[in-house]
């Protein structure tokens, strides 16, 4: 028999409020924020250098180049090499028409020689009027000759001697203007300083080559260079020249032998600063190869980077570079949220930070800093084959 006073309805309401909590649990569980992939790097020990680099790309130079050209101006007749050529130093390069100064040259070594042989003439005249002097003086002593006769004999010796004196000094004028001949005739011509290889020319046979007037940019006729002896030239921010010195070790890049460093030394600091338009205020630096030949054939002009290594430090903790975050802090991995811990660092550069303190050997860090939502307290996980050393 139904028992009249029982009610039915607290039992329902109980089973709805259940029903509602398991579907608001479902809908939480559905709606929460789902953990974030982050790569994870262990802490190790390495070596951390401190270095700075140039600011712009430096430029591969020659120890010696010298863009030549004549000293006047005129036809080009002769063109002694071609671009690429090997010259040896005191080789012709280029001579410019210059027919009426070897002419003038040729009456100069004319005149020498004839001043020369009047040497000749008057010192031997010279000569034998001395011994005839003298000849006479000892007739004067044994009363076989006058003294007049003697005095006239001394003087005419004299006489004959100076002008083998002169004619001396016009030997030594003769040769005067033979020498301003050639140096006159020197302006016509270009003469390799140095051995070196023939860069560039400007300027064929039959064309006029000028030189540069003052405040006026003329190319060069040629452009020599010494390509046995190359150096990098590299401009560093003036805040890093301070710290820079003459003999510090540096690592040498270049884009034309990509994925290879050369070791150098810092071999000149330019005493000035250069200021160019619209760029950072520079120091330009030189390094040289430890071993030129490592490089193999470089050309002069090539684009290259210089790192100088202020200091190193070897086998000390480090972390990447990039894992740390703004006022020396990192993020590790802890029951699976991402928690914040403050680090005291020491040398640093683009890769590699050193740790005092803060971590240990074998503390997992955070280093996709960079992905959405990675920050302290986010739901985080270790991402699949993302750990590293």
């Amino acid at each position: 028999m139904k028992n009249p006073t029982a009610n039915p309805w607290p039992r329902r309401l109980l089973v709805a409020v259940a029903v509602l909590a398991a579907a608001a649990t479902l809908l939480w569980w559905l709606g929460r924020p789902k953990p974030i992939a982050v790569v994870l790097t262990e802490v190790g020990r390495g070596t951390v250098e401190a270095t700075v680099s140039n600011t712009r790309a430096g430029t591969v130079e020659a120890c010696q180049r010298t863009k030549l050209s004549t000293i006047a101006g005129g036809r080009i007749e002769v063109m002694a090499v071609k671009e690429g050529d090997k010259v040896r130093k005191g080789q012709l390069l280029m001579q410019l028409w210059n027919e009426d100064q070897q002419a003038e040259r040729r009456l100069a070594q004319a005149a020498l020689e004839t001043a020369r042989k009047r040497v000749v003439e008057a010192c031997t005249v010279a000569d034998n009027a001395v011994r005839e002097a003298e000849r006479r003086h000892d007739l004067f002593k044994q009363g076989f000759i006058s003294e007049s006769a003697y005095d006239a004999a001394r003087v005419e010796a004299d006489a004959r001697s100076a002008a083998c004196t002169t004619a001396r000094t016009d030997v030594a004028q003769a040769q005067a203007r033979v020498d301003l001949t050639r140096v006159v005739q020197g302006r016509t011509v270009l003469i390799a300083p140095f051995d070196g290889t023939v860069a560039k020319i400007v300027g064929e046979v039959g064309e006029y080559s000028t030189p540069s007037p003052p405040g006026v940019a003329t190319p060069p006729a040629i452009d020599l260079i010494d390509d046995s002896c190359l150096y990098i030239e590299a401009p560093m921010d003036e805040v890093d020249a301070p710290k820079i010195r003459v003999g510090q070790p540096v690592r040498i890049t270049l884009d034309a032998l990509p994925k290879r460093s050369f070791p150098g030394k810092v071999r000149r600091i330019a005493p000035y600063v250069s200021a160019v338009e619209k760029q950072a205020r520079t120091v330009d630096i030189e390094a040289t190869f430890d071993d030129p030949a490592s490089a193999g054939r470089l050309l002069v002009g090539y684009s290259a980077d210089v790192e100088v290594i202020l200091e190193v430090r070897p086998d000390t903790l480090r972390v990447p570079t990039a894992a740390l975050l703004e006022g020396g802090r990192v993020l590790l991995l802890e029951q699976g949220k991402l928690a914040e811990r403050r680090v005291k660092t020491g040398l640093a550069n683009w890769e590699y930070t050193e740790i005092v303190d803060g971590l240990a050997a074998g503390d997992r860090i955070v280093t996709s800093l960079e992905r959405e939502g990675v920050k302290a307290g986010a739901a985080a996980v270790a991402e699949t084959g993302g750990q590293g050393k």
